[in-house]
């Protein structure tokens, strides 16, 4: 048997794509054959506007950025702990570090002078600290620990950074990366001692 007769659908369609021929128009004075015109339908979902591409630039950058990972939601901030063997000095400001938010030491929670430097100083100053910053809606901390360092100073972190970093994480806050900033000096004077240390 021959192929069944196409649809009547299929027919309007094919109607539907073949241009329109022999029409005639008048230009200036000349006669030029008109070119079929296309219908709105065909270029339905084709049709680029500011607002399709502003879409489609949009949809690409979520796209990326949720490539690998989730979306981050946390609000960061970074805490600067400056930790000597004489006092232990917390100080949270925003991610560029420009403006303070909190700023607290242990010489706040202490009376004696010389506790001022201790653990338990340190502790409850990193409670008192990470209880501030919740109620700012700080959710991350990047954590960046201080020695004296420098030029005469000592290159060794106190013993309220580790406290103070132990206390914050168990506050609920989230840390992201720890990192040491203690100053290292590049040449400069010749550290005190003289050549062969000081003698003790």
């Amino acid at each position: 048997m021959a192929k069944a007769e196409k649809t009547e659908t299929e027919a309007k369609e094919e109607e539907k794509t073949e241009p329109e021929q022999g029409k005639v128009e008048e230009v200036n004075g000349e006669k030029v054959e008109a070119k079929p015109e296309k219908k709105v339908e065909d270029f339905k979902g084709k049709v680029e506007t500011k607002e399709n591409i502003g879409k489609r630039t949009e949809e690409r950058s979520e796209s990326t950025q949720l490539k690998g990972r989730k979306k981050d939601n946390r609000f960061w901030g970074v805490l600067h702990i400056y930790s000597s063997k004489n006092n232990t000095i917390l100080h949270v400001t925003d991610i560029t570090g420009a403006e303070t938010i909190s700023i607290k030491s242990g010489g706040q929670v202490v009376k004696s002078q010389r506790e001022e430097s201790s653990p338990y100083a340190a502790m409850q100053a990193a409670m008192r600290i990470a209880d501030e910053i919740k109620e700012k809606g700080i959710t991350g901390l990047h954590i960046q620990v201080r020695a004296p360092g420098g030029h005469n100073g000592p290159k060794y972190i106190g013993k309220g950074a580790q406290a103070a970093i132990r206390s914050i994480s168990r506050s609920g806050i989230a840390i992201g990366r720890i990192e040491d900033v203690t100053p290292i000096p590049h040449g400069g004077c010749t550290p005190k001692g003289g050549r062969r240390g000081r003698r003790v």
